[in-house]
């Protein structure tokens, strides 16, 4: 298939996706998009392998979501053995959360997650995969980003992880946080949310088109006009369109770029 569109987050390995993988496939083929769907835990990465080796316009993500997974620790060879799949072409998602943290809990939340974050950069530069992060701070801070970009800031400034990549995925951070993460070579993927809040136009408005991606993360923050249906890969074209009257371009060079960006950063085929 030509793909026109890549929708480079989604869990087509969860429910309600999951039960109606025909017909979300059927109108992925009919729009001409290709995604990347994501595993947040073992099973579900192992279901996201499945799913890519299934279709040649799906690929995998593989990785422990720093919330919402059923697992104590990050068993590095398990995870190992699915990186060295083809079709996987990032790791993650991975990251830090702290948004339903309370604030007793924040020490050993912080420690058990950046322990386990670890263990999927270290993953991310022995395959030569890209990561796939999940940031997601608390409530009227940057803090979950301030605390991976230290992290990541850290690898870069020892040496030895120049090739270590990534992509901000739901990107909801500020300026400084975007200027952080395009100073380290990393990308920004944006959702559904920048079809109806204006909170993301400055952000947008500043990044240069070939640091941004579009996603869905479907089923979840479906854009205008589908906002309270669950959301599909294949509704990643209204965010694209977004996207392109966010920065004042056509959207014929945001669609072919994004393309382009989206198979450079996931070493994609042509």
């Amino acid at each position: 298939m030509n793909l026109q569109y890549i929708d480079i987050h989604s869990h087509l390995n969860l429910e309600p996706l999951k039960s109606t993988e025909a017909e979300v496939v059927s109108r992925m083929v009919e729009h001409s998009v290709g995604t990347v769907t994501i595993g947040v835990d073992y099973e579900t990465s192992k279901e996201a392998v499945a799913l890519a080796e299934k279709y040649d316009f799906v690929w995998a993500g593989i990785g422990m979501h720093p919330e919402d997974n059923k697992e104590e620790i990050f068993d590095y060879e398990v995870y190992k053995t699915l990186a060295e799949n083809k079709k996987v072409v990032c790791i993650g998602e991975c990251g830090l959360d702290y948004f339903r943290t309370k604030p007793e809990d924040k020490v050993a939340t912080k420690e058990r997650q950046e322990r386990i974050f670890k263990e999927h950069i270290k993953l991310s530069l022995e395959s030569g995969k890209p990561l796939m992060i999940h940031a997601r701070p608390s409530k009227g801070t940057m803090d979950a980003y301030q605390d991976v970009l230290d992290i990541l800031e850290g690898y870069k400034d020892g040496g030895d992880a120049s090739t270590l990549k990534g992509n901000f995925h739901f990107f909801v951070g500020d300026l400084e946080i975007a200027k952080r993460a395009l100073v380290i070579g990393f990308t920004m993927s944006f959702d559904g949310p920048i079809t109806f809040s204006r909170d993301y136009d400055e952000v947008i408005k500043f990044l240069p088109l070939e640091s941004i991606m579009a996603e869905t993360d479907s089923p979840f923050a479906a854009p205008v006009p589908h906002r309270g249906q669950k959301s599909e890969p294949y509704m990643v074209i209204e965010i694209v369109k977004k996207i392109a009257e966010i920065k004042g371009l056509s959207e014929e060079i945001v669609v072919k770029q994004l393309v382009f960006n989206s198979k450079r950063a996931f070493n994609l085929p042509n």
